[in-house]
């Protein structure tokens, strides 16, 4: 069976982190693993709380797993520290791992900062070079790139401006189309626009479940592209069959 690893936050509510992600995985019929970099206390409404792992700890949990299993792919999430990232980095060279997707997790849905100080020059600095994919929104592309995105010529600016710092494939996820959305594909050859339809709501989740669905189909052995077009598909339905068991935002049914 293959496998797939997610580095990331727990949240309470199963609808984003690496709950959400162990679930995608499954679905996808590849085993999940997981390990967390932070833990948070989160509603449907909003993060009140985050409390990064020890540094220790979290060097101690990849290196148990990875001496005894080699993922086929790997996702980070929200990894909250500077140092967790330079864990991490360290921990994909050491035991020679492939397939990394970056979901550069800034912000919450709900507006909440999910990034201590120097985590995202850190993220860029060490993740990035990496990275079979990274899949940040149109404001993490916008706060990597200093690109004030407003329209498809920007996204693609941005693209071309995060392709630079060494990605394979760069994603950005989030435009907006009359009735539909839009997700910008890059490889540094050509551009792939991946077209969605627009579902009106909040959801929680979205990015971590999109990332996770990349992640899952890589380790499946598809190829970044086939694999960005199933994830879209895989969340759109998610969204259509979405549930509300909070006050807040909706639940993807994955």
């Amino acid at each position: 069976m293959k496998t797939a690893l997610t580095i990331a936050g727990s949240d309470p509510t199963g609808g984003a982190g690496l709950q959400a992600d162990i679930t995608v995985f499954r679905t996808f019929g590849v085993h999940g693993l997981s390990v967390v970099a932070a833990l948070t206390a989160q509603n449907t409404e909003g993060v009140d709380f985050i409390m990064p792992v020890d540094r220790d700890f979290l060097e101690k949990q990849l290196n148990v797993l990875l001496k005894d299993i080699t993922p086929d792919a790997l996702k980070t999430g929200m990894l909250y520290s500077r140092w967790a990232v330079e864990v991490v980095s360290e921990m994909f060279k050491k035991y020679s791992l492939n397939n990394l997707v970056v979901d550069p997790v800034t912000v919450s849905s709900t507006g909440t900062n999910l990034v201590d100080n120097g985590t995202l020059d850190s993220i860029r600095e060490n993740l990035f070079h990496l990275s079979r994919v990274i899949t940040p929104n149109i404001y993490e592309a916008s706060v990597f790139t200093g690109i004030n995105i407003e329209d498809e010529k920007d996204m693609e600016k941005a693209a071309k401006s995060l392709k630079d710092m060494g990605p394979e494939v760069v994603i950005i996820t989030g435009g907006h189309l009359e009735k539909l959305t839009l997700d910008l594909y890059y490889d540094g050859m050509d551009f792939h626009r991946i077209e969605g339809e627009r579902i009106d709501g909040e959801y929680h989740g979205t990015g971590c479940v999109f990332s996770a669905a990349i992640a899952a189909l890589l380790a499946l052995g598809h190829t970044p592209l086939e694999s960005t077009r199933k994830a879209k598909e895989f969340v759109n339905d998610a969204i259509k069959r979405a549930c509300h068991i909070g006050k807040g935002m909706g639940i993807l049914n994955i």
